[in-house]
């Protein structure tokens, strides 16, 4: 029972705890000294991962979680991307009577995905899957509109349907093995039906298909991108479902005979990817539009779990893609904070002549989703794809290539009229630059470019 083996998770909740303490006891107008406490909580529970991994064994409390490589990249990136959202979404929520509360129910949530990520025992992943979930609920219905409201119900409800599958699951396959740890599971399943098996499996990760915003549990994801206040939309989109394909890449390893379970995630990652480009293509709010991206995305970073069993490089792949795609959708997003007042892609035209360097970071960006290179998406793409080919699943690399193509279009849509014309701008918004927001967006495109240069020089060396 090694309880500093999970000090970045702990890091957080005790966060989130201070944070509605302090908040409790300070006027509204005080509330950014709980918001600056979150922020520090991210960045702490980020700093304190190197300290884990020399010191912590590789699992604790008798193996139901896992410190890993796996568990470590998971802790950077969901840690590192909770702090970017919280410095690009100050001024979202400055002076909204629930500021302290917003900050601390995205740690809560930060810390259910960490639960998720590392989780070895299929009950800890059922407690992890509500810690990560429950926040969420909350934080999208914040905003106080009605279409928050909307968005807020349909998150709970599939949220709730796709957890009772989740469950399902869970009781399934461990009523069949005598046990719910990962560890176990493979000898304990052996001499299951694999018919049972099999539809326990697919029960799980239809489960976690809802915090990945993958088909079949994506419906909330471009409501709740589109209804929720900008800080809230970015964390969505990018924190919560990092987790949840690094416990379906678990969850299919842990099989006696991963091959069906792997098949049906190969389907999911085919129809995601394909529905959430098709779907970008008439969007246009820049929220929806990237919300949709994400559902895409998803699809993407599915196909490295759908080969686990036959492709030594989907491991890789996949933690690479998860680094890529937090940093570059973070990015992406911040931009949309950046500019509260632009609901339109027509908004952006012409905003290359007055904000240069923060058109240039949408470009890296969106590029970036598209993976172009030398953007870390570009790597993150090109080894997923490299991985289904190795794994014996051509038709899943074709669909990669394939899909990144269809993509270009509905970026493009965005980039395109932030080079019109000056003569061509139209009345723009009044909402004024928020230039914290405008300067995560930037570095988050500066590091996008940085991963993937460094990036492809390892890969091209090994």
């Amino acid at each position: 029972m090694d309880v500093l083996a999970m000090l970045p998770e702990i890091v957080l909740i005790a966060g989130a705890l201070v944070v509605l303490l302090t908040g409790s006891y300070l006027p509204r107008s005080r509330q950014g000294v709980a918001y600056g406490i979150a922020t520090a909580t991210a960045l702490l529970s980020a700093t304190v991962v190197p300290v884990t991994f020399a010191a912590a064994p590789e699992a604790v409390f008798a193996g139901t979680f896992l410190v890993d490589t796996t568990t470590q990249v998971a802790r950077i990136a969901v840690s590192g991307a909770t702090a970017l959202v919280l410095l690009a979404g100050r001024r979202s929520i400055a002076g909204s009577p629930r500021e302290s509360e917003t900050a601390a129910l995205a740690l809560l949530g930060a810390a259910g995905t960490l639960v998720i990520a590392g989780a070895g025992d299929l009950l800890v992943l059922a407690v992890g899957f509500l810690l990560a979930s429950i926040p969420l609920y909350g934080l999208i219905g914040l905003a106080g509109t009605a279409r928050a409201a909307e968005a807020s119900l349909k998150t709970y409800l599939l949220g709730a349907l796709f957890g009772i599958l989740l469950l399902v699951g869970v009781t399934l396959l461990t009523g069949l093995s005598g046990t719910s740890v990962y560890g176990e599971l493979p000898a304990a399943l052996a001499e299951s039906p694999a018919g049972a098996v099999t539809v326990g499996a697919a029960a799980v990760l239809s489960g976690l298909m809802f915090k990945a915003g993958a088909v079949p549990g994506h419906f909330w994801v471009p409501d709740s991108a589109q209804g929720a206040n900008g800080l809230v939309a970015t964390f969505l989109t990018t924190v919560p479902k990092l987790g949840a394909f690094l416990a379906a890449f678990r969850v299919v390893a842990a099989l006696p005979d991963p091959a069906p379970a792997a098949a049906f995630v190969g389907v999911l990652a085919l129809v995601t990817m394909t529905l959430g480009n098709l779907a970008a293509y008439t969007q246009d709010d820049p929220r929806r539009l990237l919300g949709w991206s994400t559902v895409g995305q998803a699809g993407f970073l599915l196909v490295p779990v759908a080969v686990a069993p036959t492709s030594a490089l989907a491991l890789p792949a996949l933690l690479f893609y998860v680094l890529a795609y937090a940093v570059t959708n973070a990015a992406a997003f911040s931009v949309t904070l950046a500019l509260p007042g632009f609901r339109s892609l027509a908004d952006y035209r012409g905003l290359a002549r007055r904000h240069p360097a923060l058109a240039a970071a949408l470009v890296v960006a969106l590029l970036g989703l598209v993976g172009t290179p030398p953007t870390a998406i570009f790597v993150g793409k090109l080894t997923v794809a490299a991985a289904a080919w190795q794994g014996g699943a051509a038709w899943l690399a074709v669909a990669v290539m394939a899909n990144s193509v269809v993509s270009l279009y509905y970026y493009l849509r965005w980039i395109i009229p932030l080079y019109r014309p000056a003569d061509a701008v139209p009345a723009q918004p009044t909402a004024p630059l928020r230039v914290g927001a405008a300067r995560t967006a930037m570095a988050g495109a500066v590091l996008s470019v940085l991963l993937g240069v460094a990036a492809g020089v390892v890969f091209s060396v090994l």
